[in-house]
């Protein structure tokens, strides 16, 4: 039977799929490592004084202190490509040697000082990711 992800939302996929595999992986948990999230750009000033879109990062890792990786989330419905090439943006604005693109489903990794790219499992924990 194939599973309808229809009705599930960018905001379903995180809390209930993607956080609990960051939690798991030591996201938040390990001393030292934080998750947030980051405003790349407040987004340009236009006529009227008004701003357009801002960009944001859905995740940002951070581990003593440095940032390591982003991750852009799509909803599960949603192919975890969609998410890659704002993954890879997201992490040159913010100088970040990895990004990540996940529905919740599947995972893919971008090595963005090789330009390595391949599918895993989720994010490595942060001793992992730090020690590469």
């Amino acid at each position: 039977m194939v599973k309808d992800f229809s009705n599930e939302t960018e905001a379903d996929t995180r809390a209930e799929r993607i956080d609990p595999k960051l939690r798991d992986a030591g996201w938040g948990v390990v001393d030292g490592s934080r998750i947030r999230r980051e405003v790349i750009c407040p987004g340009r000033i236009q006529t009227g004084g008004t701003r357009g879109t801002a960009m944001s990062s859905d995740y940002v890792f951070l581990y003593r202190d440095q940032k390591l990786a982003v991750l852009e989330a799509k909803k599960a419905g949603v192919d975890t490509s969609a998410g890659v090439a704002q993954a890879k943006e997201y992490a040159t604005r913010l100088n970040a040697p990895f990004a990540y693109a996940s529905n919740g489903r599947t995972w893919y990794e971008i090595d963005m000082r090789t330009g390595a790219e391949r599918g895993v499992d989720c994010v490595p924990s942060p001793d992992e990711l730090w020690n590469r």
